[in-house]
């Protein structure tokens, strides 16, 4: 097969050595050619030149930033996208079954694609304006804490966890207003049992949401966050949206994803709203709010729409 390697020689855990011993098992069996992203935005410009020149598949050493970036290229033809987690949390390619070792994650992969007609897989993405997600879409304060850690970027190869949660402890205190509600959230229907369910409907006065596509929401070390146990690759999108920032609300929450009890479960939560398999969301703001996708913070919007997509992108998945 044909590939292109997409290296981001920033990540967490790419070093030369690595990306040497991956790309010569890739060009054992395949005909490989290696491209390294420069800036933001270059992973999905290559990305789309990969379909333009006929590779069947670009396969990502990076983190979840430029995954989402090259998926973005890829949405909508039929070059496949292959994943080797080289950045400090990995939650997308962690959730479909890789190893969190890129270059163990690698022989997975090499052993996905002796068969291609097995492990290769139409799923659908979330799309968030003009732009797709492959995980999550982040609404107010989570959003804000990956501000806070982006602007110390310089740390995140080598902090990784203990940074992001020192930001969200700093933002918690002094870098989101939690004084009052960010933005109002119009749900489209949804055909899940339990949560909104039925028909459209207005949740206002929202402080924080997360719109999610596959479970878990993140991991913390070894240990996911299932906010969504629902979620899934064929799924549509599941809403967390808390009316509430009190302290009390948010470590029950917490609490709860990090012992199996989210899903629908959390929808028992006063000053929360859940709703599974969505197929639109229009959020509405009070004025500007931050939004993330993927854990890249895009920047501040007055309003999102988020739609699902389904059969959208060529996706490698581990064998079992």
């Amino acid at each position: 097969m044909k590939l292109l390697l997409l290296v981001n020689a920033s990540a967490s855990s790419v070093t030369p050595r690595v990306r040497v011993l991956i790309q010569e098992a890739l060009q054992a069996d395949h005909d490989v050619t290696a491209a390294e992203t420069s800036r933001r935005g270059h992973a999905s410009r290559l990305a789309k030149g990969a379909v333009a020149d006929g590779y069947d598949v670009v396969v990502v050493l990076g983190g979840d930033g430029t995954v989402n970036e090259a998926a973005n290229g890829l949405a909508g033809s039929s070059t496949a996208l292959g994943l080797l987690p080289g950045g400090s949390t990995n939650v997308f390619a962690r959730t479909i079954g890789f190893t969190n070792d890129p270059v163990e994650a690698a022989a997975e992969l090499l052993s996905a694609l002796r068969v291609p007609q097995r492990s290769i897989r139409r799923i659908g993405l979330g799309s968030a304006n003009d732009r797709y997600f492959l995980f999550h879409a982040g609404m107010g304060f989570d959003a804000a804490v990956v501000e806070q850690v982006e602007r110390r970027g310089s740390l995140k190869r080598f902090a990784g966890h203990p940074l992001f949660l020192y930001a969200t402890v700093d933002t918690w205190l002094r870098h989101y207003d939690r004084s009052k509600p960010h933005f109002d959230i119009v749900v489209g229907p949804s055909s899940a049992p339990g949560g909104l369910g039925g028909a459209s409907r207005e949740i206002p006065g929202v402080y924080f949401a997360i719109c999610i596509k596959t479970n878990p929401y993140t991991f913390l070390g070894n240990r996911p966050l299932d906010v969504a146990p629902e979620a899934g690759l064929d799924s549509g999108l599941t809403l967390v949206a808390l009316q509430t920032l009190s302290l009390p609300t948010v470590a029950r929450v917490v609490g709860a994803t990090m012992t199996g009890r989210g899903g629908a479960h959390l929808a028992k939560y006063k000053g929360l709203a859940y709703a599974s398999d969505l197929t639109t969301l229009d959020v509405r703001g009070r004025g500007p709010f931050p939004y993330q996708l993927d854990g890249d913070y895009l920047g501040q919007v007055d309003q999102l729409e988020l739609r699902y997509q389904p059969d959208l992108l060529s996706l490698v998945i581990p064998m079992a």
